[in-house]
């Protein structure tokens, strides 16, 4: 694997897997085309840097909700910080465990066959692009970050499932469409999407933690995606202070649609 390669996708991996158009298309849209030659294990690697980013960003909020947690369960000490933190896990539990049998699914009914899997992220990518301009255009922006209920949190991180189950609807997709839905304002969506996919991509990288090369591409695929992935957070949230997810939506239903008249045109 060749350094620029790696740059190249640490790079799409930062700007996609963060906003609502989803990785997995990009990231195997551009080596199919050119015919690089990429480990499976370094897409994970990859979701490392943006994890980070996640991390580095919301260290603080991370703190915050750690130690109302621990008030909750040790101290007895009700907090909007403790509330949150134990809705994040309970969610995350089924997501975790759907997520694991829908992948596998997915696995042995794709098995190899790329053109069929690229057909399946095109089509969702224009669906769930329909569905996400939809659903933002008519949700109230009634509830924040603080507000969200325990059943609103496993909601939105079993939706996390999907993300596993149909490649192209991707995670931070499905989790701010159906926040939206609940009635979650645009940026308590985006950044309650961010809290919730940490501990499923922590677990992810962890467990194929033993398949990584740690090479110069490798560093370099991780930081670009670190970086990269800093600066979307960081715009996407002031952005969606104001701004819609329509122009995401728009840009996933064009890029579908580039991508099945590529497939039938290869």
């Amino acid at each position: 694997m060749e350094i620029y390669q790696a740059l190249i996708l640490g790079i799409i991996q930062g700007l996609t897997e963060l906003l609502p158009i989803s990785s997995s298309a990009h990231l195997q849209l551009i080596p199919w085309i050119f015919q690089w030659n990429i480990p499976e294990s370094f897409d994970v690697a990859l979701h490392a840097g943006t994890l980070l980013a996640i991390a580095i960003f919301f260290f603080k909020d991370w703190i915050q909700l750690i130690k109302g947690g621990y008030k909750k369960v040790v101290k007895k000490e009700d907090s909007t910080e403790g509330r949150m933190f134990w809705y994040i896990v309970i969610a995350t539990i089924p997501a975790g465990i759907l997520s694991l049998v829908l992948d596998k699914v997915t696995e042995i009914l794709f098995d190899g066959r790329l053109e069929l899997e690229m057909l399946v992220i095109s089509i969702s990518l224009i669906v769930m692009g329909i569905i996400l301009y939809v659903v933002d255009k008519k949700a109230k922006s009634t509830v924040k970050l603080e507000e969200i209920s325990l059943k609103q949190s496993v909601l939105i991180g079993i939706s996390q499932a999907i993300a596993a189950a149909f490649p192209g609807v991707s995670r931070s997709g499905i989790t701010m469409t159906v926040a939206r839905g609940l009635g979650v304002a645009r940026e308590p969506a985006a950044r309650y999407s961010f809290l919730l996919s940490t501990p499923i991509v922590l677990a992810a990288t962890l467990y194929k933690f033993k398949d990584f090369v740690f090479d110069l591409p490798f560093i370099v695929g991780v930081l670009a995606s670190f970086i990269v992935g800093l600066l979307v957070i960081k715009f996407l949230l002031k952005y969606l202070q104001k701004g819609s997810f329509k122009i995401f939506a728009i840009y996933r239903v064009i890029f579908g649609i580039f991508l099945i008249a590529y497939i039938f045109l290869h």
